[in-house]
């Protein structure tokens, strides 16, 4: 069976008007990853990995130094999705001098020691079921795996789940080393759902999975709406537009 394909989220531009993704045919199944499909965050395993495989002083103060700004998301004095973007920024300079090579074993590690044996359950078996049943009218139902996270930690989940494709965000790499410098913005709510669309191209977007008022957008696009575990902003919207709400693993 083919990998999927691997695209990340801030190529989608250029990988359409190069004719290597845009205007798909077949309709889509997608699914946001962390607090949808694994009920941790990818940035915990990721720095697990770091300390362990690539350590530095910076990787072993990195949370104590930020937790000032933990203290301003958690009291409602700045923007979530914002400070979740300049964490994964901050986060993969400590990835800078890495060899290339090695970004998919962290992927991998990050998944299988971190992520699947954390999935949640119940919505990992909700979207294969979404997938197995589209299929059968349309066998050309495409899962895309849309997430934040590096690319090949979504590479790797992707593959696990079964995605056809993956939408993740990318670490520059120049003379076979990773400079710690991302490769574009980490995306979330609109920027997520247009890449999303941009990868659908004329295809439906048949279903959608998302957790947190950051996946509103995303879901929006979706003939149906799954909301996963929703956080109270989320569920304020699903109940308020009739969206399906799954609870708990």
């Amino acid at each position: 069976m083919a990998g999927p394909e691997l695209y990340s989220l801030g190529q989608k531009a250029s990988a359409a008007s190069a004719g290597r993704v845009g205007r798909m045919a077949n309709p889509v199944i997608v699914s946001d990853m962390d607090g949808t499909l694994a009920t941790v965050e990818t940035w915990r395993g990721v720095l697990a990995w770091i300390r362990e495989q690539h350590p530095s002083p910076a990787a072993r103060r990195f949370v104590t130094v930020r937790l000032p700004r933990v203290a301003l998301v958690k009291a409602g004095l700045a923007d979530v999705e914002a400070f979740r973007a300049r964490w994964l920024e901050d986060q993969a300079r400590l990835l800078r001098d890495l060899p290339a090579a090695r970004l998919a074993e962290m992927g991998n590690w990050v998944t299988e020691s971190y992520l699947w044996p954390a999935r949640r359950q119940a919505a990992v078996v909700a979207v294969a079921a979404a997938v197995a049943l589209a299929r059968r009218a349309a066998p050309g139902v495409r899962l895309v795996l849309a997430t934040g996270a590096y690319q090949e930690v979504g590479d790797s989940f992707g593959r696990r789940l079964g995605a056809d494709a993956v939408l993740g965000t990318p670490l520059i790499v120049r003379d076979d080393r990773v400079t710690g410098v991302l490769g574009a913005p980490v995306q979330s709510g609109e920027a997520k759902a247009a890449a999303v669309r941009a990868l659908a191209g004329d295809g439906e977007v048949l279903a959608a999975f998302g957790d947190s008022v950051a996946d509103i957008p995303l879901l929006r696009l979706a003939t149906r709406a799954v909301a996963v575990a929703p956080d109270a902003a989320l569920r304020r919207e699903a109940l308020a537009r009739g969206w399906e709400i799954l609870e708990g693993a």
